[in-house]
């Protein structure tokens, strides 16, 4: 299950004084079994740069799925339990990412089952545990205070640690130059 997140938007009220129009549990999670030990959290959406700071709604509801919209971005936080290695090699992963609208993002043939690509600059923050980010060849170990920029490449995360791993994730709509 999910750790809950906290999430606190504010906003304007009818005379203009900035206030906060929302304290509450984040309630836009994905759990899903074809991916075990791993609950994302998605916090907040724009659709467009620049984003707008003023629209009424809620931009996270409705399905979540990995990439943000195009020219846009989204805020998220993502929990990988310890892996069962056995476990993960039996999994569907195409039904994990399939569930994200995200099939095609899958590379195939790889050393993680997970391993994936996205048309994305990312920005990762560990704030607890460790893990690894897995590429074709290499690998790179962070813990929490780490910072990753992630851009466009192949890339799986492994937790082989023994403890929670999260992770704050922005991904920003992107394009190869």
């Amino acid at each position: 299950m999910a750790i809950p997140v906290r999430r606190v938007i504010t906003g304007h009220d009818e005379n203009g004084t900035a206030v906060v129009i929302e304290d509450s549990a984040a309630t836009n999670i994905l759990e899903r079994l074809e991916r075990p030990g791993v609950a994302l959290t998605n916090l907040w959406r724009t659709s467009r740069t620049p984003a707008p700071w003023d629209e009424d709604g809620d931009p996270v509801e409705g399905k979540v799925v990995l990439s943000p919209p195009e020219n846009g971005s989204v805020l998220r936080i993502l929990e990988f339990w310890p892996e069962d290695r056995e476990a993960l090699a039996k999994l569907d992963t195409k039904a994990a990412f399939g569930a994200m609208g995200a099939a095609d993002n899958l590379v195939e043939d790889t050393r993680h089952p997970f391993m994936h690509k996205t048309d994305t600059l990312d920005y990762a923050i560990v704030i607890e545990g460790e893990i690894d980010m897995l590429m074709d060849d290499t690998s790179v170990h962070l813990k929490a205070g780490d910072v990753l920029i992630q851009r466009g490449t192949n890339h799986a995360w492994s937790n082989r640690g023994t403890g929670v791993c999260r992770i704050a994730f922005i991904l920003i709509d992107g394009v190869k130059e």
